[in-house]
C-alpha cells in the first residue's frame, strides 16, 4: 500500500502568478509546456469523420493505428517494430505514472529515473509504494531495481543521451532484470550540434539493442510535435511479450484510447509537413528568447533539444522565479524537478510567438 501523496507542486506558484498578473501589460506564462499552436487541419478532419463512435474502442488500438505507429517508428526513429509490439496510451503522463502498477512493482522494489526529472516518474513509484531512486549513473542503480526510466531529450534540461549512453543503460538494466523505458517525447526537436542535423537516437535503435527488444520500451507522445495535448495521443513500442502483458492489464483496467483519437493519430503520424512547420516555430522562439536570457546574466545549460530553456544565474530558483514575476513572466522553478536543480528555472517555448517576443523584450528592457 502506498503512503500519503505529496502536495501538487505547482500549487506553490500561486503567489508568483498573482505577482505576474499585476504587470501593466499582463502576465506571460512560460512555465507550462502546453501547446498553443493550431492542431493540423488533417488531424481535426480525421477526428470529426470518426465521431460516430458507438462501440467500445480496442485497448490495443485499431489495426490501422498499430500499423501507422510501426511505420512511423521505422520512418522517423530508424526502429523496426511489428504492429503487435506497439500500444496506444491515453497520453504519456498516464503511462509514466501507471507503468509501475501495470508491471506489478511492489513495496521493496525500486523505480529509477534521472536526477533532474519530470516529477511523474517519482509519483509512479509512490503510487505503488516502491522506492524512488534518482540516479543517472547505471552503476548506482540498486539491485532491487525493477523499472528504469530514461528521458532523452530530457524535460526539463534538454539533455540528450547518445548511443553509447543508451547502450550502457540497457546493459545495466538487463543485468538487474529490470524493464527500461525511454521517454522520448521531444525527439523531433534537436537544436544544438550534433542533434540539429542528426536523428536523436531511440532506446530501440538497432545500434543500441540490435534486434533484441527484450525488456526495453520506447514511449512517445504527439502532444508537442502535432499540438495534440488535448487529444491525449501517445503510444509505446518494444518488447512484444512486455507489450502483450501491458495490454492485458490495460484491458482489465479499461484503459482505452477513444476511437476518434485513434483515427486522428493515424492522420497525424502520416503527415510530416506539420511537424517540420512546428519545429520551425519553436526554433524561431528559441532564437528570440535565448539571447535575451544570456544578456540578462542567465546561463543556459543543457537545452540541446526539447521545448525548454533550462537556465540559472547561480541563486536559489525561487529568487529567480520572483524576479521574473516582477516582469510579469511566469517560469518553473528547478525545485519541481527534484533535489538536484535548486538554482535553475525552466522556460517553455510553447507560448505564442507574441508572448515569447514580449517576454524577451521585457527581459532586455530590465537590464
Amino acid at each position: 500500500m502506498r503512503g500519503p501523496l505529496p502536495d501538487y507542486p505547482w500549487d506553490a506558484m500561486e503567489p508568483y502568478l498573482a505577482e505576474a498578473a499585476l504587470h501593466p501589460q499582463g502576465a506571460l506564462n512560460l512555465s507550462i509546456g502546453s501547446p498553443v499552436d493550431p492542431t493540423p487541419e488533417s488531424v481535426r478532419a480525421a477526428l470529426a469523420a470518426a465521431t460516430d463512435a458507438h462501440a467500445y474502442p480496442a485497448t490495443a488500438g485499431t489495426p490501422r493505428l498499430r500499423e501507422a505507429i510501426a511505420e512511423w517508428f521505422l520512418r522517423r526513429r530508424g526502429v523496426v517494430v511489428a504492429p503487435e509490439a506497439v500500444l496506444p496510451t491515453i497520453g504519456s503522463k498516464e503511462l509514466v505514472a501507471l507503468l509501475p502498477f501495470l508491471l506489478g512493482i511492489e513495496r521493496g522494489e525500486a523505480v529509477v529515473f534521472p536526477r533532474i526529472a519530470y516529477p511523474s516518474y517519482a509519483m509512479g513509484a509512490a503510487l505503488v509504494g516502491a522506492d524512488a531512486i534518482a540516479a543517472d549513473d547505471p552503476a548506482e542503480w540498486p539491485e532491487n531495481t525493477r523499472l528504469v526510466w530514461i528521458n532523452s531529450p530530457s524535460n526539463p534540461d534538454g539533455r540528450v543521451k547518445d548511443v553509447v549512453d543508451l547502450q550502457a543503460a540497457v546493459e545495466r538494466a538487463r543485468e538487474l532484470g529490470a524493464v527500461i523505458a525511454g521517454d522520448e517525447c521531444y525527439a523531433e526537436f534537436g537544436w544544438e550540434s550534433p542533434w540539429d542535423t542528426e536523428r536523436i537516437p531511440s532506446i530501440l535503435d538497432p545500434r543500441v539493442v540490435g534486434d533484441d527488444h527484450t525488456g526495453v520500451l520506447s514511449v512517445y507522445s504527439l502532444s508537442k510535435q502535432s499540438n495534440l495535448a488535448g487529444y491525449r495521443a501517445a503510444f509505446l513500442a518494444g518488447d512484444p511479450e512486455l507489450v502483450e502483458k501491458l495490454l492485458t492489464v490495460r484491458k482489465h483496467a479499461g484503459l482505452m484510447q477513444p476511437a476518434p483519437v485513434q483515427a486522428a493519430m493515424v492522420a497525424a503520424l502520416a503527415d510530416e509537413t506539420h511537424v517540420s512547420e512546428q519545429l520551425a516555430r519553436y526554433r524561431a522562439r528559441r532564437e528570440i528568447l535565448a539571447p535575451a536570457l544570456t544578456a540578462a546574466g542567465y546561463r543556459i545549460e543543457g537545452s540541446d533539444a526539447g521545448l525548454y530553456l533550462w537556465v540559472t544565474r547561480g541563486v536559489d530558483a525561487w529568487e529567480s522565479v520572483a524576479d521574473f514575476a516582477k516582469l510579469g513572466i511566469v517560469v518553473g522553478p528547478g525545485h519541481f524537478y527534484g533535489d538536484n536543480s535548486p538554482q535553475h528555472v525552466r522556460l517553455a517555448l510553447t507560448a505564442s510567438d507574441e508572448h515569447v517576443a514580449a517576454a524577451a523584450a521585457r527581459i532586455s528592457a530590465s537590464l
